[in-house]
């Protein structure tokens, strides 16, 4: 997968959080951002991977998204993968 594919789809799914409410005020929460703030910083590498980070991290919103999109659920690590920064998690 390529950096502008992955790009496009870390878009969609920060549109689909923003249209749940529930996931939509979580990752809000997580994220310390405004609404302001994330239409800011839409476009940007690290919050395309915040966004990606939010999603894998529970099974039911892989599931939920790419039931709503049609991608196939390995398809996610693929994507973070392919973001600028993505193929280096920091997770502690």
């Amino acid at each position: 997968m390529g950096r502008d594919e992955a790009e496009t789809v870390a878009l969609k799914a920060l549109g689909w959080i923003l249209d749940a409410d529930d996931e939509r005020s979580t990752f809000l929460y997580a994220s310390g951002l405004g609404p302001d703030d994330l239409m800011r910083r839409a476009g940007e590498a690290e919050l395309l991977l915040a966004v990606m980070d939010f999603l894998l991290a529970e099974d039911r919103r892989v599931i939920a998204f790419c039931d709503a999109t049609g991608l196939r659920y390995e398809a996610l690590a693929a994507v973070r993968q392919a973001l600028p920064g993505g193929a280096d998690p920091h997770w502690t």
